[in-house]
């Protein structure tokens, strides 16, 4: 039998451009590059990164880092990460620029303001106290950060949809990446709830993946900031709501998915929740099944095969019903209007429940 690996943790972008800031400003201030340059991560303890290059010019210095994100799926695993520094007037104190491939801030609801670089408080602080531990009380500075390929990587992103144009953010709150946590996806949930109730918004769908958000967003004439791509996280987005109210909310997701919601589960992922064909039978009940009907259901194999070896049209209509009573109990917010529409796999409309 194989031994199962632990998976490696990696770093957030946040900490590969804090840690060439510091770098840069060591160059800059005191002549000397530290290479490994450690840094101080926010809940404590210390980390160490590899320079993959730097220089001066002048009035500025530069470092570049090779972000590494360990084990985990996440766009920027690769990509060079460099920060540019230069000395800003007495009393400025530190000064964030956007560079090549860093996005910019175009709207409301984020935790920084319309035109700012999409670098985030976490970071910001981080990059402050690692040039405050090279030059204490004195660090006046203009940090430009930059990521190479950025806004091509950002088109695999949520962050158009959330105003963030030109490029990729500078996240992390921890300074760590785990594996296979899927802090980055949930991260743009939050955010995109963030930004449409900014806009004042009066209806939001989450989707489970590209066809179900393609779906709704024609059914319902939705803007983009008022689609969500929740995916299998349905629990995380219902009980992110519940602190953050909106009028309206719709959930969009294709049939298996939709009845495991239907079944009470709130993690819609293939590996964590099985879609059980014979959950079918207690949500068809008000059909009034036949013996034929139960027989074929006992065999299926997947919910499409129950689905199909029902064959009443109406059973769509009653799962988006229950899965409709599930997502109301985890938002628990009476005020809120909500439904759920399924989707087949062509994006045709197949279920919807009522608006409750």
């Amino acid at each position: 039998m194989t031994q199962a690996t632990a998976l490696r943790r990696g770093w957030t972008t946040g900490s590969c451009a804090t840690a060439a800031a510091k770098a840069a400003w060591a160059l800059l201030m005191i002549d000397d590059c530290p290479d490994p340059v450690t840094i101080t991560l926010p809940g404590g303890g210390e980390a160490a990164f590899s320079l993959d290059g730097s220089g001066r010019d002048g009035d500025t210095a530069w470092a570049r880092i090779v972000k590494d994100a360990g084990d985990d799926p996440d766009v920027t695993h690769g990509a060079l990460i460099t920060a540019t520094v230069a000395r800003a007037s007495t009393g400025s104190g530190i000064i964030f620029r956007a560079g090549s491939g860093v996005g910019t801030i175009t709207q409301p609801g984020l935790p920084l303001p319309p035109g700012e670089p999409a670098i985030n408080p976490v970071p910001r602080t981080m990059i402050r106290t690692a040039l405050e531990q090279i030059t204490p009380g004195a660090s006046d500075a203009i940090v430009t950060i930059s990521i190479a390929d950025g806004e091509e990587l950002a088109k695999r992103t949520l962050n158009a949809r959330l105003g963030i144009l030109g490029g990729l953010s500078v996240l992390g709150t921890t300074g760590i990446v785990i594996p296979y946590s899927c802090s980055a996806w949930i991260h743009s949930i939050h955010r995109g709830v963030d930004v449409a109730r900014a806009l004042n918004l009066p209806h939001i769908a989450g989707s489970t993946g590209s066809t179900s958000e393609k779906s709704i967003r024609s059914l319902y004439t939705l803007p983009d900031p008022a689609l969500i791509e929740m995916g299998d996280f349905a629990g995380g987005f219902l009980k992110y709501l519940h602190r953050h109210p909106v009028p309206r909310l719709t959930i969009a997701g294709g049939l298996a998915k939709m009845t495991k919601l239907a079944q009470g589960h709130l993690d819609l992922h293939s590996s964590r929740t099985l879609a059980d064909p014979q959950a079918l039978a207690p949500i068809a009940a008000p059909l009034g099944l036949t013996d034929a009907q139960l027989y074929r259901l006992a065999k299926a194999q997947t919910i499409a095969q129950g689905y199909t070896a029902l064959g009443d049209d109406r059973l769509g209509s009653l799962i988006a019903q229950r899965a409709a009573e599930t997502a109301r109990d985890t938002l628990a917010d009476p005020e809120c209007q909500l439904d759920v529409v399924i989707f087949d796999r062509q994006g045709a409309l197949i279920g919807r429940s009522t608006l409750l």
